[in-house]
């Protein structure tokens, strides 16, 4: 687990902070680790692990790699983290881990406020929902990140080629999970990264990770998508939930929409939705003053203090909200 605590002399927010990253199962890209401290250095008792399989955790058995277990997962953080219960942020994928910890009353029960940040598919009607996605991205325009690669061998083309259509199972050996991890570079998913800023700031993408931070488990990361998109609606649950959270969404953003709607419909628990306006996926990613404008929407959501943006789009703007991104 990483510790990030706030230095000597600044005055000490009450309740301690948990990071979820996305990914899934990948390790905790360096921007992220450059905005913790960041919120460190505001007060903020930071806390942050790489989940199993990705990062420095140990691997797990393919079987075991599910999204229940990553909820289940993040309780057993939680009980290890000083105090009765955490903030927690989630973060594209660990945003979806925090949306179904919260419809969890065993989980939720551990989480004083949530920040969810961009959230993919919560459950699978909504992972088999269409829609849209945000204003244009720096995909297909960014020059090709730097660095070697792996993907480019045929055998791992085709292994996660067929396993992206679904014709190959992420448990079959024809690539194995720690050869995977081994080969995999962080240029290999440079569209990825690219799809994660605005098209406006595709020429002056940062490095997310150093070839010493980076790891990816794209066996893993396929088989835990596989079991959000088989399971059944978490709604339910969710609109049970009383922990007051947050839904924030990037303009420039390739996830749908519908997504973060989803979430804002179910969830009566969510207090202000703040979209943000100018950057990507990867809302903190270092480039003009983007890291101070999600942390002061953060910071004013966890000390319940106004919003420094208007709260939009609420429960009642979803339609209008979705026409205008049609």
């Amino acid at each position: 687990m990483y510790h990030y605590a706030p230095p000597a002399g600044v005055v000490h927010h009450g309740v301690p902070l948990l990071y979820l990253n996305g990914g899934p199962v990948r390790s905790i890209a360096l921007i992220d680790h450059t905005f913790l401290r960041q919120l460190a250095g505001d007060g903020f008792d930071v806390y942050a692990y790489e989940q199993a399989g990705g990062g420095r955790s140990d691997p797990l058995p393919m079987r075991d790699y599910t999204i229940d277990r990553s909820v289940r997962d993040l309780t057993a953080v939680l009980t290890h983290i000083p105090g009765r219960r955490a903030d927690v942020i989630g973060f594209s994928s660990g945003a979806v881990i925090l949306t179904r910890a919260l419809a969890d009353a065993a989980s939720a029960d551990f989480i004083h406020r949530a920040v969810i940040v961009e959230p993919g598919p919560m459950d699978g009607p909504t992972a088999n929902t269409a829609g849209w996605t945000g204003s244009g991205t720096a995909a297909g325009i960014a020059p090709p990140p730097g660095g070697s690669r792996s993907i480019s061998m045929p055998r791992y083309a085709i292994a996660f080629g067929l396993q992206r259509l679904g014709l190959l199972s992420p448990q079959d050996q024809m690539v194995g999970q720690a050869e995977a991890v081994n080969a995999f570079q962080a240029a290999d998913l440079g569209s990825d990264t690219a799809n994660s800023y605005c098209a406006k700031d595709a020429q002056r993408i940062p490095v997310e990770d150093s070839a010493a931070n980076f790891s990816f488990n794209p066996a893993a990361s396929l088989r835990i998508q596989d079991t959000i998109t088989d399971s059944p609606s978490i709604a339910p649950q969710l609109r049970l939930s009383e922990v007051p959270a947050m839904l924030v969404m990037a303009e420039c953003s390739h996830q749908l929409r519908q997504w973060a709607t989803a979430i804002l419909a179910s969830d009566p628990a969510i207090a202000r939705t703040q979209y943000i306006t100018g950057v990507g996926h990867h809302i903190w990613n270092g480039l003009d003053d983007n890291n101070d404008r999600a942390a002061s929407v953060i910071t004013a959501f966890l000390d319940d203090e106004p919003a420094p943006l208007l709260n939009y789009p609420t429960a009642a703007d979803i339609p209008a909200f979705l026409g205008e991104h049609q």
